[in-house]
C-alpha cells in the first residue's frame, strides 16, 4: 500500500488506513539514535533497508527529518516535536497487543539505576529492602556517577537515573523528593552559636572539585566569612569527618545529614540565609519501552521518597 496516499473523506482514524504504520518503529528509532546505522541496528534492519525507510518517512511526513551537519546529523523542528507523542503512541501500541506485562515476582531482570553516591546514601538502602521484599529475583545494579552526561541516560542499560535539579536533562523529568542544603557541626561545638556563627568561626570541610559548590557563592555574595580548613575527595566523608574529628563544619544536603546522624552524632542547623531547592528528580531512559515495568518502578522510588 502506498503510503502517501490518503482518503479525501472519512475520519482521521479512516485515514490511517492509507498509511504504513510499519514505519513508525523505524522512525522513533532514528530520531532517539540520530544515526541512520544505529536506527537499523536497533530495530533489526540492514542500513540499506533503514535508508529506504527514510525516504518514505519523508515523503510520508513532508519533512527532511534529518540533516547533515558536520561530521553528524541533526533533526529537523518538526522531528524534535515527533519524538515524545510518537515514543507515547508505540508504547500504548505495545500494550494493547499484550506483549508479556513484568511480573516483579518471577521476573529475573537486572534494573539499574544511576545517582550520585550522597543520593545512594540516601535513597539505596530502604530501595534495596523494598527491592528485595517486592522483586525478589531481580538484580538490582546501582551506579554511582558525578555530573550526568547525555550518554549516562542510554548507556549501559541504565534505566532511570536520579539527579539534582540544577543539573540539565534532555529528557523529560519528574520530582522524586524535595530536598534543601543544611548547615552540619560536630556535637561539641558551642551550643549558643547559631548557624551563621558556626559558617563564621568553624573551618569549613569541603569536597575537592573544581565544580563550585553551589551555597559557597551565596556566603561570597552576603558577605559572610569563612575558611576552608580541609578538602576530601569524597562527598560521603564530609559528614563523618565532621562529626567525629570535631571542630569543623560543612554545607550537605538535609537528607544526607539526616542519614549520617542516624550513624553518627551531628548537629544539624538551617542554613541562614534563603536558597533554591535541592529536589532530586527521575529521568526515565529514553529507549526504555516496557511501560508496566516503569510503572512498577517509579510507584517503587515514590514509595522510597514517602518514608525519607
Amino acid at each position: 500500500m502506498d503510503d502517501t496516499e490518503e482518503g479525501t473523506t472519512g475520519s482521521g482514524l479512516d485515514r490511517l488506513a492509507s498509511v504504513n504504520l510499519n514505519l513508525l518503529v523505524p522512525l522513533l528509532a532514528l530520531l532517539e539514535e540520530r544515526s541512520v546505522t544505529r536506527a537499523a541496528e536497533r530495530v533489526g534492519l540492514s542500513q540499506p533497508a533503514m535508508s529506504h525507510a527514510l525516504t518514505r518517512m519523508r515523503r510520508l511526513l513532508g519533512d527532511d527529518l534529518v540533516v547533515r551537519q558536520g561530521a553528524g546529523v541533526t533533526l529537523t523542528p518538526r522531528a524534535l516535536e515527533l519524538i515524545a507523542p510518537l515514543r507515547s503512541a508505540l508504547q500504548q501500541a505495545a500494550q494493547i497487543v499484550d506483549f508479556p506485562c513484568f511480573d516483579p515476582a518471577t521476573d529475573r531482570r537486572v534494573i539499574t539505576i544511576a545517582m550520585t553516591n550522597s543520593t545512594a546514601f540516601v535513597v539505596a538502602p530502604r530501595l534495596t529492602r523494598l527491592m528485595a521484599e517486592r522483586a525478589p529475583h531481580v538484580l538490582l545494579r546501582l551506579r554511582t556517577i558525578t555530573v550526568p552526561t547525555e550518554a549516562t541516560f542510554t548507556d549501559k542499560g541504565v534505566d532511570v537515573v536520579l539527579i539534582s535539579e540544577g543539573h540539565f536533562s534532555p529528557y523529560p523529568r519528574e520530582r522524586l523528593y524535595n530536598d534543601r542544603c543544611v548547615v552540619v557541626a560536630s556535637p561539641d561545638a558551642p551550643p549558643e552559636a547559631s548557624a551563621l556563627d558556626l559558617l563564621t568561626t568553624q573551618p569549613h570541610i569541603v569536597v575537592d572539585t573544581d565544580r563550585r559548590v553551589f551555597p559557597y557563592s551565596v556566603l561570597e555574595d552576603m558577605g559572610v566569612p569563612y575558611r576552608v580548613g580541609e578538602l576530601v575527595s569524597d562527598f560521603l566523608l564530609v559528614p563523618f569527618l565532621v562529626a567525629r574529628a570535631g571542630g569543623s563544619v560543612a554545607l550537605l544536603r538535609h537528607q544526607v545529614a539526616a542519614t549520617m546522624r542516624t550513624l553518627s552524632e551531628l548537629r544539624i542547623e538551617e542554613f541562614p540565609f534563603p536558597l533554591p531547592g535541592l529536589g532530586i528528580d527521575m529521568v526515565w531512559n529514553p529507549r526504555l519501552a516496557d511501560q508496566y515495568f516503569i510503572e512498577w518502578l517509579r510507584a517503587l522510588l515514590f514509595e522510597v521518597a514517602t518514608q525519607l
